[in-house]
């Protein structure tokens, strides 16, 4: 899988307290951390923490290779590289029931995300140049709920999954600011701490289908959920407290070819979307929406090859404020 994705992330909680030892704190005092400074760094790490467990072990959100290029505030930057590896999805299982008479039908649906994340922080300013921070994100993900089939093109799919997160950091020291204040950070809950997440994902996904030829086009949108409560942590000063909220939007298009490849049908086509982020993840990743153009080659492989429904290529292109990026994976869904 190659992926590359840019993302200029919102400013580091350690680089926003050295501006405003920049802009307010007398020389006098920058051999210390202010309670403060301290609490409103503790706030923002809170929310880098719940953005980044989402992010990382949420299924409706792309993997990738992340690299900000930096940007000037002040004096004051910083160079971050994000990598981001998952393996899940969701999808329907068997063929629709009827509910009694009422001519409505509903099949299970399940669905799951494994997902490891990995961001290095590079800090350069007159107080922290030379020091990193380290994030590391270990995040598992299962739930399911129903697909309900008011007719053979539209559907809506209420679903409930819960999100486990462990998230480190690892703060390697160069500069003499910290060196001076090195362990009083940690004390206070500002570095080398780990914390365990567990989040609520509720969701509804509203589907309709319908075909031109033997081309089959899928309209969706689906409102989402989050709510962020920590189980616990190295620090008891540490706190990790969200609620976010998205609104995936999507069309998709499935074409066949009418031509073989070893066998099975080629088929091509893809999607596009734009997902908007409110509250603690348009905070936590300083994107306010996100948009991906999504195309892909595949092989029908439905009935001949277990559970596999297509096996091929698929390709992005991702952007929105504050970032762009591609990914090139592997293309597979599923038929249960």
């Amino acid at each position: 899988m190659l992926e590359s994705v840019r993302l200029r992330p919102r400013l580091s909680p350690l680089l926003a307290a050295a501006l405003l030892v920049e802009l307010g704190v007398p020389a006098s005092a920058r051999c210390q951390i202010a309670p403060a400074v301290a609490d409103q760094i503790r706030n923002s790490l809170g929310n880098r923490v719940d953005a980044l467990a989402i992010l990382g072990g949420d299924f409706a959100f792309s993997s990738g290779s992340f690299s900000d290029t930096g940007r000037p505030l002040s004096s004051l930057r910083t160079d971050a590289d994000l990598k981001l590896t998952k393996f899940g999805g969701d999808g329907d299982v068997g063929d629709p029931q009827p509910l009694g008479n009422s001519g409505i039908g509903w099949q299970p649906r399940v669905m799951g995300n494994m997902g490891y994340l990995h961001s290095i922080e590079h800090l350069h300013s007159p107080q922290f140049d030379g020091d990193s921070n380290e994030f590391r994100t270990y995040a598992i993900e299962f739930g399911g709920g129903a697909r309900i089939w008011v007719n053979q093109q539209l559907s809506f799919a209420p679903t409930l999954v819960a999100l486990y997160g462990h998230t480190s950091d690892r703060y390697t020291v160069n500069s003499a600011y910290m060196q001076a204040n090195q362990q009083a950070a940690a004390r206070q809950g500002l570095i080398d701490w780990n914390v365990d997440t567990l989040t609520a994902r509720a969701a509804v996904e509203i589907e309709y289908i319908f075909t031109w030829d033997r081309t089959l086009i899928t309209l969706a949108s689906q409102p989402m959920y989050f709510h962020t409560e920590i189980l616990q942590s190295s620090n008891t000063s540490f706190r990790v407290t969200g609620d976010s909220r998205a609104l995936a939007d999507k069309i998709d298009v499935d074409i066949p070819l009418g031509k073989e490849l070893f066998g099975h049908e080629l088929r091509t086509g893809g999607y596009f979307s734009r997902t908007d982020l409110f509250r603690g993840l348009e905070s936590g990743l300083n994107t306010s929406h996100m948009y991906e153009a999504h195309g892909r080659l595949v092989l029908d492989v439905l009935n001949e090859l277990w559970k596999f429904q297509w096996i091929g290529l698929g390709g992005s292109y991702l952007w929105g404020p504050n970032f762009h990026g591609w990914t090139v994976q592997a293309d597979i869904a599923f038929h249960f």
